[in-house]
């Protein structure tokens, strides 16, 4: 008896579900996955629950393709007329809305049953996360200042960490997750500029558009911002010199990304949007080197 055989279009088809997704476009992972892994360590003392750790790698997948999911729902009609999104599956017909909405739908009761594994503590902060996550693709219709949203979106994951690390959010959890946000904005702003000139004439609003001439002297503050804030966290957590380190290599990023994006040009900005994900990198690897060789007081 011949074995059923695929639909021709069923590969084709998942291409365009993960395409839909970002999988094949991980740095959105990255820039979500970073600060949760900070938080998780810090909350850990350099030894989080093994447990723990995975439901949040899982999460930070299932989460961020379900944020883009939504996106680009929300964005179906106004995709077809960016330059750098016209390609996109829904933007083509590739994927029809139902589909998106079903795939949306099917993310989420994963991310539930994920949390579903976390304390209560943190099953109340992962509510608030699906608020922010519903509210982001939608509020860049309405506000100057959607990258703040989404910082909080991105950055919501911390007090999550602590909280299902240590079952409360101490200060220390709330100064990381302004330390995420800040730098949502800053590598957000670099990726709205790529838009800036479509989003004008389409009317989508970003801080790229709010900053307009100023936005690499905004950029430079918050990054300078984000600096005292880095330094911060390494003083309320003790760490000391590889953590340290780890934040003058992040300063150097944080230079080079501003010279990349000096002309504002769109492949300069696109290229300083994904190079941010190295700066979260170096911060995590200097709080694991710092715990793993810095000994403990006695």
């Amino acid at each position: 008896m011949a074995h059923a055989r695929p639909a021709p279009g069923f590969a084709n088809q998942l291409r365009n579900y993960i395409q839909l997704m970002r999988l094949d476009r991980p740095v959105g992972v990255w820039l979500l996955l970073w600060p949760t892994l900070w938080a998780l360590w810090l909350a850990g003392d350099g030894h989080p629950d093994g447990g723990v750790f995975i439901v949040f790698f899982f999460g930070v997948i299932v989460m961020r393709s379900a944020g883009c999911v939504l996106n680009d729902f929300a964005d179906r009609k106004i995709d077809p007329h960016v330059t750098r999104t016209r390609a996109r599956p829904l933007a083509t017909g590739a994927v029809a809305p139902i589909e998106a909405l079903t795939l949306f739908v099917a993310l989420s009761l994963i991310a539930v049953g994920l949390a579903a594994m976390l304390n209560r503590p943190a099953q109340v902060l992962a509510i608030v996360a699906a608020g922010l996550t519903i509210l982001y693709p939608f509020i860049k219709r309405f506000v100057s200042i959607p990258q703040f949203v989404l910082g909080a979106a991105f950055g919501w994951a911390v007090p999550m960490a602590f909280a299902a690390q240590t079952g409360q959010t101490e200060q220390l959890a709330w100064l990381v997750f302004g330390t995420a946000l800040i730098w949502a904005v800053i590598y957000d702003t670099f990726y709205a500029m790529v838009d800036r000139n479509d989003d004008l004439k389409l009317g989508v609003k970003s801080t790229a558009i709010l900053f307009g001439d100023a936005d690499l002297f905004v950029i430079g503050g918050l990054q300078i911002l984000m600096l005292f804030a880095l330094l911060l966290i390494g003083k309320m957590a003790e760490l000391g010199g590889w953590y340290l380190a780890s934040v003058a290599i992040a300063a150097i990023l944080m230079a080079y990304h501003q010279w990349l994006a000096r002309n504002r040009d769109q492949d300069g900005c696109f290229r300083a949007f994904l190079h941010n994900h190295y700066i979260g990198m170096a911060i995590f690897i200097g709080i694991v080197l710092d715990y793993t060789f810095t000994p403990a007081a006695q």
